[in-house]
């Protein structure tokens, strides 16, 4: 399966690093960046949350919600957050059942060998819970950035 820009971002519930159950739905009303990355603790995946972390107050104040989402098990997200000081949330995905919601849980590969795993994406999700924007296959410098101007343009 995979979303497209305009419709109706696929509602889920998954555990997050806080320990509740979050729902995307809980956040009607707000614009919502929801990144998939592939693993805690890695050198791409920190400087991307790393960068989330630093912005997180011009998100904030653009009324938009950070989440981030991986396959790793909200313990692991625990570790992540404070070894980072990371201001928002992250779901644990650990079975990849919104990662296939969302059309980014892909055969992956690298030095020859193919797996899959977890496609660095991320989507803007309008305040009535639309796909505003999609960034795939994303590469880290700059990517922040992008997606706050983009906030800032069209969901301000």
């Amino acid at each position: 399966m995979t979303v497209e820009i305009g419709q109706k971002a696929p509602d889920f519930e998954l555990m997050s690093s806080n320990g509740e159950t979050i729902k995307l739905s809980d956040y009607k009303g707000k614009a919502v960046v929801l990144y998939f990355y592939p693993k805690d603790m890695t050198p791409g995946c920190t400087a991307e949350a790393c960068d989330f972390r630093d912005t997180h107050e011009d998100f904030s104040g653009l009324d938009c919600v950070i989440l981030g989402i991986s396959t790793d098990s909200v313990e692991k997200h625990g570790k992540f957050i404070e070894k980072y000081n990371l201001p928002f949330l992250l779901l644990a995905d650990e079975e990849h059942q919104v990662a296939d919601m969302y059309g980014v849980w892909k055969l992956k590969k690298n030095f020859g060998k193919e797996y899959m795993g977890m496609e660095r994406t991320t989507f803007v999700i309008d305040k009535e819970g639309n796909i505003a924007k999609e960034w795939r296959k994303v590469k880290v410098k700059q990517h922040v950035e992008e997606v706050l101007e983009y906030v800032r343009e069209f969901l301000s």
